[in-house]
């Protein structure tokens, strides 16, 4: 659901929100044809098996065809070739690899057709529906791939290297078929430089952001900007912002669908309210609602606003545009008050960039041990070094040397600990959140809407997913 220009691509929300916006097409449609096979191995997949070893836990055949699908958007897809390069060397063979941007209209007709790539990341606007694939059973189980030993230490498991919300976020039901292969820090983004030379300090409230807001617009720059092409860009800060202040456990009723689970909330209406009293003061950048994620940026780094709501894939993304000194920077969470049930320094960080392996492609063990490659220390690093974000691999960039923007990500996460909040109803349902309440969040931010109104109607659409027969479900424990 990142990471990345995620968004030529992720009009995603992931992957996903935003979108009431645009027309972004729903994962649906995209899958709707995507139903050739299901049930075990392929024929093909089951040929291109090997010995297994220490040095090749799962099997790999040598000189068997591997093909990869790389989504080539903010992240670029030169990290997987440098992957696959070690693949080749190792397994006598080159990986046929494909980047695109149109991940899901080129690979329906190939899965309908029962001859899917082996490895694919599936992001961008138009991805593939994992959850349909997952329910026709043509995802590969990754039991195998998380219980390999790792590349680096032949004693720790795949599983033990990566965060334990990788592992949460991949499941479907009781299968793990969804690797997601980056770390991404949602939140407020800033310049670090622009705050110092102004005597500005980043806001630890929402009252402190509001009377931060009055002294940037007397400076005559805006505040706030946003992509309102894509407006679930702003959920990105807003749901985080309502598990911080009314607690998880209220955040996952949301996330799994509940009756009155919006309207019940407390936090609900305090977050909400604050992005009307924004709207309403004016501290929006005059004709966000018609940028683009690109533009949006670019008003930001180029000085007419001091924030944008983002995840760390902007560092990369933005970097054509901004200046050497910006000192690009991610803040944490704010607080609303000594109610909060999550404390200060809470963060949204979650698995982004959803990597899957077609059962039904001609080498799926091979597509599990070019994950492998990736998830080595040697390669989340160089994931780092080429993109400017942190991959599942815990601790894999201690010790180098980042630039600004993935060096705070880094540090918020660090500081963190287990405040780290993941959201699931931007990756489960993004037709609600990036066509619905992306919707609703647009007329809000230029006023048309008031905060009840949002509320109201936000949980008239969840209600109405809730009881679509035709809508996957998904449930996801305290």
């Amino acid at each position: 659901m990142g990471s990345t220009s995620e968004f030529n691509r992720r009009d995603l929300v992931k992957r996903a929100a935003a979108l009431g916006i645009v027309a972004v097409p729903a994962m649906g449609m995209l899958s709707a044809c995507a139903t050739g096979g299901g049930g075990g191995e392929s024929d093909n997949g089951a040929k291109s098996k090997g010995t297994t070893s220490a040095k090749n836990p799962l099997g790999v055949k040598n000189g068997a065809p591997v093909e990869a699908f790389i989504f080539k958007g903010g992240l670029g897809d030169q990290y997987a070739k440098d992957a696959e390069a070690d693949y080749n060397k190792t397994y006598g063979v080159t990986v046929k690899h494909t980047g695109t941007q149109q991940v899901g209209p080129k690979l329906q007709p190939r899965f309908a057709g029962g001859n899917p790539p082996d490895l694919i990341d599936n992001s961008g606007s138009d991805h593939l529906d994992m959850n349909t694939l997952s329910s026709q059973g043509q995802l590969q189980d990754l039991t195998a791939l998380l219980d390999a030993a790792s590349l680096d230490d032949p004693n720790k498991k795949v599983r033990d290297l990566v965060y334990p919300s990788t592992l949460e976020k991949g499941k479907h039901k009781d299968a793990f078929d969804v690797l997601y292969y980056a770390f991404t820090v949602y939140g407020t983004w800033y310049s670090s430089k622009l705050l110092k030379d102004k005597g500005w300090e980043y806001p630890a409230s929402f009252d402190d952001m509001i009377k931060l807001c009055a002294e940037i617009k007397k400076s005559g720059m805006a505040p706030w900007t946003y992509p309102g092409k894509y407006p679930y860009y702003v959920h990105f800060n807003l749901f985080a912002q309502i598990a911080k202040i009314g607690g998880l456990d209220k955040w996952i009723a949301i996330d799994n669908l509940e009756p009155k689970a919006w309207t019940s909330n407390d936090a609900v209406k305090q977050v909400v309210e604050h992005y009307e009293e924004l709207a309403a003061k004016g501290y929006f950048l005059e004709g966000s609602q018609g940028l683009t994620h690109i533009q949006s940026q670019t008003a930001w780094t180029r000085g007419k606003a001091a924030f944008i709501p983002n995840g760390s894939w902007v560092e990369n993304e933005a970097a054509p545009t901004t200046p050497k000194d910006f000192g690009m920077s991610v803040g944490v969470l704010f607080d609303g008050g000594s109610g909060d049930k999550m404390p200060h320094g809470t963060v949204r960080a979650e698995p982004s960039e959803p990597f899957i392996v077609a059962k039904g492609g001609k080498n799926p063990t091979g597509g599990m041990e070019l994950l492998r490659i990736m998830l080595s220390k040697k390669h989340a690093q160089n994931f780092a070094t080429k993109v400017k974000s942190l991959t599942a691999v815990q601790g894999a960039t201690d010790g180098m040397q980042l630039s600004p923007g993935l060096s705070s990500a880094a540090e918020v996460v660090k500081a963190g600990g287990k405040n780290l909040l993941m959201v699931q109803l931007q990756e489960w349902y993004p037709k609600l959140t990036d066509e619905k309440l992306g919707g609703l969040t647009s007329q809000l931010l230029t006023g048309d809407m008031k905060a009840a109104e949002w509320i109201k109607k936000a949980q008239q659409f969840s209600d109405e997913f809730a009881k679509d027969d035709s809508v996957t479900k998904f449930h996801r424990g305290s």
